[in-house]
């Protein structure tokens, strides 16, 4: 077969498949079919080790997730390409070819779609049988009808043949080729957009360097009250849209209809309760404000955030259902599939609850919406979000990410971080601080701030170090939210050398545990060391 009909073909099965996945990803966003890329990405983590995933996340962040499915596109893509020149080879006939193509496209789907599952933990989307069929069959059947075509779109007619044959060599057909290409990385890059999703494009990623103040601050005697850390505390509480999201979904979030949920209690329990939303919003409530944070935080990083919580206490629903003799974890099961488990005696500490509000308003979506646990002394994996379900077990449970080599029971290390000056991640959470510089001028007094956390353990102390950590200072403390928030510090500094300095921070927790110095990863249990910047020192203001 001459070389031109095959790059035809090959070209028209990319474009047939780029419509193709185009087509089912709207289905899954729409009507919450299936989306293949999208199996196949949760077939990726499931079984990637989590020391090779906690590296990926580390240095891909929130990306990784939309990576590993645009990846997962491009590959479902390409396979449409190899697919077409197989179907073209099989007939000529239009309508033949339309229906070989159809059944092979639902074939193959059906079965990629069946292996990913069996592959994967966790359901990105919940599967039936007809969504499934649904989302195979629906655009398995519009790339056929792309391919039933009329051939003179194509190629055969003798007139088409001369013109590839002349087109191959020339510098139109070259030119076509460059058109075709840079057409494919354009459509590509647009996919991007769509599943990364505009609001993660348009979000208020502040420059950081953009519109600062260089006013000389006057000695005011009180750093609380100082301009730069009111700037800190005006975001004590994140907002719901800055707060941080980490999850195993990869394209949207679980979307529940509330009028069918049910909170089913079970296990090892004397009554077994299957609760509505009503009649858990309807029970007496607690409202505490928790800081939050993800275990794959690397130190200074932007993987934490805080609120106020309003739910009931765990300890109320299993004294309802009545815990039996011998019971020692309480599992969330979820509706995304994720699941975890902590211990019954964690479960019954009265600061444990499940969450139905967040910053005074409905649970949002993205984070748990209608119920999600809050433990204030563990990291964020073992805050399980869209909870169906609550099972009591007799024996130690190893959940999601516990089975893939994180730590069960991970408590919450000693954090302290800088916020004021450099460029830490964490401060993307704190955007009225976009208007101070995150420099220091000679001789101009300036305050060093930031936040300390451990849990539920409370800061005693935070210890800050202007001079590369010979020597240390205590900074002021502001009185915390709660006993399981952030505590922010301050320190006034007057800056005698210009030129670069580091600056790093230490903090002490209520049971007089110190921060160690040790720099370790976060897996498999929370990453340790100080966080050290290096500012610059300039002679003068700009």
């Amino acid at each position: 077969m001459p070389s031109y009909r095959l790059k035809t073909q090959f070209y028209l099965g990319l474009l047939s498949g780029l419509v193709t996945v185009t087509l089912s990803y709207i289905l899954r966003v729409t009507i919450n079919t299936p989306f293949l890329p999208e199996l196949a990405a949760a077939a990726i983590i499931s079984i990637t080790p989590a020391s090779i995933e906690s590296q990926i996340i580390l240095l891909l962040r929130e990306a990784a997730k939309y990576i590993t499915i645009l990846s997962a596109s491009i590959i479902n893509v390409l396979l449409y390409g190899l697919l077409t020149v197989l179907i073209f080879s099989l007939s000529e006939d239009r309508r033949v070819r339309a229906g070989v193509a159809v059944g092979l496209a639902a074939l193959i789907n059906m079965g990629l779609a069946f292996s990913f599952i069996m592959l994967s933990e966790v359901e990105p989307v919940r599967i039936t049988l007809s969504s499934l069929l649904l989302g195979i069959l629906l655009p398995s059947f519009s790339y056929g009808m792309l391919l039933s075509l009329p051939p003179t779109l194509l190629y055969g007619e003798t007139k088409t043949r001369r013109v590839c044959n002349a087109l191959s060599t020339s510098k139109s057909f070259k030119n076509r080729r460059r058109l075709f290409i840079h057409t494919l990385s354009a459509s590509a890059l647009a996919f991007v957009i769509i599943i990364y999703g505009l609001e993660k494009i348009l979000n208020n990623r502040t420059q950081l360097e953009n519109n600062v103040e260089t006013t000389q601050y006057q000695e005011t005697g009180d750093v609380l009250n100082h301009p730069i850390t009111r700037s800190v505390a005006e975001y004590e509480v994140t907002p719901n849209e800055l707060f941080y999201r980490v999850d195993i979904n990869t394209i949207t979030t679980p979307n529940i209809d509330v009028s069918r949920w049910r909170l089913r209690i079970s296990g090892s329990v004397y009554n077994e309760l299957y609760l509505t939303y009503d009649e858990i919003t309807s029970l007496p409530y607690v409202e505490e404000y928790t800081t939050l944070e993800c275990v794959s935080n690397e130190i200074g990083g932007d993987l934490m955030s805080t609120a106020k919580w309003r739910g009931v206490k765990l300890k109320d629903i299993l004294q309802r259902a009545g815990v039996k003799q011998g019971a020692k974890y309480v599992v969330f099961k979820c509706y995304d599939g994720y699941d975890v488990g902590i211990p019954l005696e964690k479960a019954l500490e009265e600061n444990v609850i499940l969450a139905y509000m967040m910053n005074d308003r409905q649970l949002p979506k993205d984070h748990g919406f209608p119920l999600r646990a809050v433990v204030p002394s563990y990291y964020g994996m073992m805050n399980a979000k869209w909870i169906t379900g609550i099972e009591v077990v007799d024996e130690t449970y190893n959940g999601f990410w516990q089975r893939r080599g994180w730590a069960n029971e991970a408590e919450y290390k000693i954090h302290s971080t800088i916020l004021t000056h450099g460029n830490p991640k964490l401060r993307r959470r704190f955007p009225s601080l976009a208007k101070h510089p995150t420099y220091a001028i000679l001789n101009r007094r300036t305050i060093v701030a930031g936040i300390a956390f451990a849990g539920d353990r409370g800061i005693e102390r935070v210890e800050v170090s202007v001079d590369g950590g010979r020597t240390w200072e205590n900074a002021t403390l502001k009185d915390p939210l709660s006993g399981s928030t952030w505590v922010i510090w301050a320190l006034e500094w007057l800056p005698t050398r210009s030129g670069g300095t580091k600056i790093m921070v230490r903090a002490v927790d209520k049971t007089g545990k110190v921060q160690t110095a040790v720099v370790k990863p976060p897996f498999p249990d929370g990453a340790t060391g100080y966080h050290v910047i290096d500012i610059e020192v300039k002679p003068s203001a700009p």
